[in-house]
């Protein structure tokens, strides 16, 4: 067995671990009111990443330069993936009667997480050309 089929099932065997105890969690927790309100928020996450995330960076990409648009769609998924579920907090911060229910500076850790995707999108773009040139100073 090769090691990347390895890894795979060694990935998929842990996701389905994580869906478990993901669901399980939902199902018993009592401070989750409703296990509906939560299949509503991921099949609206679904809804958002299908119908609107990946249309958008598709099209985006496709103005992209050929050699640049693996990472930089990559990038650009990542980054709205990340907003998607950030939103909601986002959104939400300092407002309610107690403010230490969304304690933490959202909006500043947002943006330091699109800072890590913005440099890891430019490795990417910079190891791709990199890849490009040794290629073509094979042939």
């Amino acid at each position: 067995m090769s090691a990347s089929r390895l890894l795979r099932g060694a990935l998929g065997v842990a996701g389905v671990a994580a869906m478990s105890l993901g669901a399980a969690l939902v199902l018993t927790d009592r401070r989750i009111g409703s296990p509906v309100g939560v299949l509503i928020w991921l099949a609206a996450a679904v809804v958002v990443h299908d119908g609107v995330l990946v249309p958008l960076v598709l099209g985006i990409g496709a103005l992209l330069p050929l050699r640049a648009r693996r990472p930089l769609r990559t990038g650009l998924l990542t980054a709205g993936c990340l907003t998607a579920v950030a939103l909601p907090v986002m959104l939400r911060q300092g407002r309610g009667a107690n403010p230490s229910v969304l304690p933490l500076d959202y909006v500043g850790n947002w943006g330091l997480a699109m800072g890590v995707v913005a440099v890891a999108t430019g490795c990417g773009v910079v190891l791709a050309r990199v890849r490009q040139r040794r290629a073509a100073a094979r042939r």
